[in-house]
């Protein structure tokens, strides 16, 4: 589909990359992998057309088509959301409006013999056709699905697009693309502004319905679920392993120690050879093999090792005061704007040392309640914060209080204590700030970096409460191994404020489920919560929740628990009744370009008295209204196992 030949990208002395060749195939499902800056999404612009390379070639195949997501765009706030993802379906429309020109035209003409007639009725038939395959005839459906599986709500399809955050707005061009259906999908960090459930909606799609997909992403979760591919940019060059990350990480570690083997056996070498040259340089009987020395000292090509992995460096939070024995509680707590009810009787006590999620869908108000704790607005009911309690918050805005005109360097080392100011330069490295990046002032760092400076900057503070709201969304898998194993050594109490998995699991030990206006507590890890529900995503389990919660707003599992057979049968009669209407639109589909075409012979004198034509019309018909009546049934009968 896609092939990528000896690419070269220089964007100064030494090049991003240089001789990088491969192909993307049918059904590949590729994850790019790199450190920051190894030029993951220079690649991906590069495979989309927007940028050019030094040298090399891209080419696409005839007829490939190519769908791509940037971290960052450009947003247009004309329209409504509906009508934003309806501009997916422009050459839908455009036929649709042809045939309908075509269908006018022959109404109101009366020169059925003429040639230019039947040329028009031909091609009628042929855009009908055309228009079926495009799958016209169900494209607003497929808007719903696509929109309410990224976390839209029927009621948003109205609103005007400028109403909706950036991440919403990422959100409303990531449906669009998916709309389209485009061959190869490039998805650069699609995760960052998706929520969980959103994030395993956007799985199963690219699982099901996806032909080839090459992404960045920092999701270990993610990339294990959706790819059966890796190639890893590292040191200029390309490594392509058909294995999803998993496995990946296991041969790079193969990879990685054959290198260290193959660079400390030319460094031996080296060094005997110039131990030779030494030895020997002013004995005119070896000049002719010191000469031959120094030839094969220069011809000889460096090994270099890949850049090495720092999430081994062991971070430890400063010493600080004891707090008290519960940090927060919450009793009837809720907030509202206006006619708007966010959340209402939150009842919620945190011991310390706890670590607890925050789980739910966008605008359930995960951070509205951190908001609360925090004393940044007001709300009713009683929130008490413990005995010493000192917090350390962590959110986006936290970016824009560092001081732009100090460098990276300067900004951690005011805050570093103890042993951790001589590992200054070690922690730098772990979060992508190593080397001559450090020295960079803070004013000319993307809003990415900002975000991940503040996070090592509140590492490092005396608190014994840490409140992360989305922490990881950017950081790269080193960074976050480090962030995870210095919370879970951390002897204070933190909540996270997440929809990462992976990071999640074997974190925390407590989620707090927001859904339909409730907070609801469930013991145990991430996958505890899910297992809970007997359900396979999280959207699952929020909507088995808001279908069976009791009106006090406390978890009655002997309500909502199904055994694990129950619930795989009952999954069985789902995928069954989804079948069933699938295989009733496609016989209604059959019908109606079969009765399109009874009427177009009906139209031709030679046919307008020919009884077996006539016949086969009303047959037709009526095979159609009763399997449009069946076609109800059907979704009447699927509406309900849904809402069980």
């Amino acid at each position: 589909m896609i092939s990528i030949d000896n690419l070269k990208v220089e964007f100064g002395v030494k090049p991003l990359f240089d001789n990088v060749s491969f192909v993307v195939n049918d059904n590949d499902r590729i994850a790019l992998m790199g450190k920051n800056g190894a030029g993951k999404s220079t690649m991906l612009k590069i495979i989309s057309g927007l940028q050019e390379p030094t040298s090399g070639t891209v080419s696409v195949s005839k007829d490939t088509t190519v769908g791509y997501l940037p971290q960052v765009m450009n947003l247009q706030d004309s329209t409504t959301l509906h009508d934003e993802v309806l501009k997916a379906f422009g050459d839908v429309q455009r036929q649709q409006q042809l045939i309908e020109r075509m269908g006018r035209e022959l109404a109101e003409r009366t020169d059925y013999e003429t040639d230019s007639y039947m040329q028009l009725v031909h091609k009628y038939t042929s855009e009908q056709d055309r228009f079926q395959m495009m799958g016209a005839d169900n494209y607003e459906a497929e808007i719903e699905r696509t929109l309410t599986g990224l976390g839209f709500k029927r009621t948003d399809f109205d609103r005007p697009t400028s109403e909706f955050s950036g991440g919403w707005r990422m959100r409303i061009e990531l449906a669009k693309i998916l709309l389209r259906r485009p061959d190869v999908l490039l998805l650069d960090e699609p995760t960052n502004h998706l929520d969980i459930e959103s994030i395993q909606w956007l799985e199963t799609f690219i699982q099901q319905s996806a032909k080839a997909v090459v992404l960045v992403s920092h999701d270990r979760t993610f990339i294990n679920n959706v790819t059966n591919r890796t190639i890893e940019i590292s040191c200029g060059r390309i490594f392509d392993y058909k294995v999803k990350y998993d496995e990946y990480v296991m041969l790079r570690m193969e990879r990685l120690e054959q290198q260290r083997r193959a660079y400390e056996n030319q460094q031996k070498e080296i060094a005997d050879i110039k131990d030779f040259i030494e030895k020997f340089r002013y004995k005119p009987t070896k000049a002719t093999q010191v000469q031959s020395r120094i030839k094969q000292l220069e011809k000889m090509v460096p090994v270099e090792i890949d850049e090495t992995d720092n999430s081994a460096l062991h971070l430890k939070f400063p010493p600080c005061l004891r707090s008290g024995d519960y940090p927060v509680i919450c009793e009837g707590v809720g907030k509202s704007y206006g006619e708007h009810r966010v959340f209402a009787d939150v009842d919620m006590t945190i011991k310390r040392g706890e670590k607890v999620a925050f789980v739910g869908r966008n605008g359930e108000g995960k951070s509205t309640l951190v908001k609360c704790i925090m004393n940044e607005i007001d709300y009713t009911g009683h929130l008490k914060i413990g005995h010493n309690v000192q917090i350390g918050y962590f959110a986006q805005n936290q970016a824009q209080l560092l001081d732009g005109e100090q460098t990276i360097f300067q900004t951690i080392d005011n805050v570093a204590r103890g042993e951790m100011r001589l590992k200054v330069n070690d922690l730098l490295g772990a979060f992508m700030f190593g080397g001559e990046t450090s020295e960079k002032k803070v004013k000319v760092l993307s809003g990415g970096e900002r975000s991940r400076l503040a996070m090592i900057k509140l590492l490092l503070e005396p608190v014994n409460l840490l409140i992360l709201d989305e922490p990881t969304n950017h950081l790269d898998m080193p960074s976050k191994d480090v962030l995870k194993e210095a919370i879970r050594a951390f002897d204070g109490t933190a909540i996270i404020v997440s929809h990462d998995r992976d990071f999640l699991d074997g974190l925390v030990t407590k989620v707090y489920e927001f859904a339909d206006g409730k907070v609801r507590e469930h013991i145990g890890g991430i996958y505890d919560y899910l297992r809970s529900h007997n359900a396979e995503t999280i959207e699952m389990s929020l909507h088995a929740s808001s279908q069976s919660a009791p009106a006090a707003g406390k978890t009655n599992v002997s309500q909502t628990k199904l055994s694990y057979a129950e619930h795989k049968e009952r999954q069985k009669s789902i995928k069954k009744a989804e079948r069933a209407v699938k295989d009733s639109e496609d016989v209604i589909s059959r019908l109606e370009a079969r009765i399109k075409e009874l009427e177009t012979m009906m139209c031709d004198p030679a046919y307008a008295s020919d009884m077996k034509v006539i016949g086969e019309y009303t047959d037709v018909k009526k095979q159609l209204d009763d399997e449009e009546t069946r076609w109800e049934e059907l979704s009447e009968q699927y509406e309900s196992l849904l809402s069980e």
